[in-house]
């Protein structure tokens, strides 16, 4: 039997060439989204390549092992981490379809038969053993089996691609959670130290005050400026605990346990030098969100195939070996041994409306997914180009502050100068120290966007994630 049922496995091999469905071609992006981007012009973004690890541009070894925990313990990259090993064991699964499938069963069994069924100088109490195996192997003719697996490598593909997208975006959120945390700690440095201005305004005009030369509402207004700048810092303090707080939770820790040196930065991290973005070819195939879209595009492209496939027979060559044995005895003798073998053909035929609504479905499934595709690129040139044009503003912004607080600085200094000559009154040193104090605030507050906006770039370029 053997030797019947091997070359019936190898003939119907042969015949597995075709598969139904249409082959998955793979999708073209617009040709416009290849070029260079409209923002990529300027002293503060370069064409070269986006960089594989772009956190360490920053060269702040701090936040070099603030990324690298993120990446070995944060529980979202855990999670799709498991939907991928989920995903590549459903492509063992549809694998194992092409090889037989082998079924051994085995029963031994004591009892005691009725006086009528038992032969003459048996015994009716005795052991009775049926063993067996049993042999399926599924004629992939139509290709059903072939695109299971195309639908599966789809899936994981498209997993592996979800798994890079999470790991980028979790690079991304521990950068910006860092730059948050310094930056605060930097807008809280700045709030102090104009608050400290504040005090010693406040005890040159009480000096002022003692001898005759100012009036008891000079005292008041300045005292009021202070304590409104004093009120500032108590947000800011917030605002840093929450960044270090979400610093632990991205890095797989608890609030306790995030190392003391993250605490103890308190300058913003800048870059000191252009940032890569390449062009639209490279981010297309550099973006995970993309690669994954078109895996699935894949995937769902394959199940049309699949559900074609049921249109057809599908074939299965089956066989059996058993043997019964009553009494313990010889059960590998020729009496007791049995055989058979086979095809099984199933077909669901007339009535095939069932199938064909299957494949309307797997079909309205691929469109969706190749409209999914378009978006993704679509999104992935928006993303880049408003992080980019965002970046540059920040930086003209930044820029602008820069020299408005160095003019507020001079027109501060100026002015208590003069009030002390006597040339103005103290209304008019009042507003320059408040137009200062705001000054201040609003550069250390550009320098916090221009940091969100660098890590936003990066994010938006596909965190310049190497694909493995």
């Amino acid at each position: 039997m053997i030797k019947t049922l091997l070359p019936l496995l190898l003939g119907a091999s042969a015949l597995t060439a075709c598969a139904a469905g249409p082959d998955f071609k793979a999708p073209v992006a617009p040709a416009a989204a290849g070029g260079a981007f409209i923002g990529s012009v300027g002293p503060a973004v370069s064409a070269a390549e986006a960089d594989d690890h772009w956190w360490r541009l920053y060269s702040d070894p701090v936040l070099d092992g603030l990324v690298q925990d993120a990446l070995k313990a944060n529980t979202d990259i855990r999670v799709a981490v498991a939907r991928l090993e989920k995903a590549r064991a459903g492509l063992r699964g549809a694998r194992s379809d092409k090889l037989p499938q082998t079924t051994l069963s085995g029963s031994p069994s004591y009892g005691r038969a009725s006086a009528a069924q038992s032969l003459p100088g048996i015994d009716r109490e005795n052991w009775t053993v049926d063993a067996g195996l049993n042999v399926a192997y599924e004629v992939d003719l139509f290709g059903r089996v072939k695109r299971s697996i195309e639908a599966a490598k789809g899936d994981v593909g498209a997993a592996a691609g979800d798994v890079d997208a999470v790991r980028v975006a979790v690079v991304a959120d521990t950068v910006r959670a860092y730059v948050d945390a310094t930056s605060s700690a930097e807008r809280i440095a700045v709030a102090r130290q104009t608050v400290a201005l504040l005090d010693k305004s406040i005890r040159i005009t009480n000096a002022r005050f003692e001898v005759g030369r100012s009036d008891r509402l000079d005292v008041i207004r300045v005292t009021a400026l202070r304590d409104q700048q004093a009120a500032v810092i108590p947000s800011l303090i917030a605002d840093r605990d929450g960044a270090l707080f979400r610093l632990a939770t991205l890095t797989g820790r608890t609030p306790q346990d995030l190392p003391g040196a993250v605490r103890e930065r308190t300058v913003t991290p800048g870059l000191s030098q252009p940032i890569p973005v390449g062009d639209g070819r490279a981010l297309l195939a550099r973006r995970p969100d993309v690669r994954a879209a078109e895996q699935r595009l894949a995937a769902d492209t394959a199940r049309i195939g699949v559900a074609t496939a049921d249109l057809y027979p599908r074939i299965t060559l089956g066989g059996s070996i058993g043997t019964t044995a009553v009494g313990g005895g010889d059960i590998f003798g020729g009496g007791p041994f049995r055989w058979l073998l086979g095809p099984l053909i199933n077909w669901a035929f007339p009535n095939q409306e069932a199938n064909r609504a299957r494949i309307a479905a797997a079909k309205a499934d691929a469109d969706g997914s190749l409209a999914a595709f378009d978006g993704t690129v679509l999104r992935a040139l928006e993303e880049t180009e408003t992080a980019l044009s965002v970046y540059a503003h920040a930086l003209e912004r930044r820029d602008t502050l820069k020299a408005a607080r160095e003019a507020a600085d001079r027109a501060a200094r100026i002015s208590l100068a003069r009030q002390r000559e006597g040339q103005i009154d103290f209304l008019t040193v009042l507003d320059a120290q408040r137009t200062l104090a705001a000054a201040e605030s609003d550069l250390a507050t550009a320098n916090r966007a221009v940091a969100f906006a660098q890590v936003d770039l990066f994010r938006a370029l596909g965190g310049g994630w190497s694909v493995a």
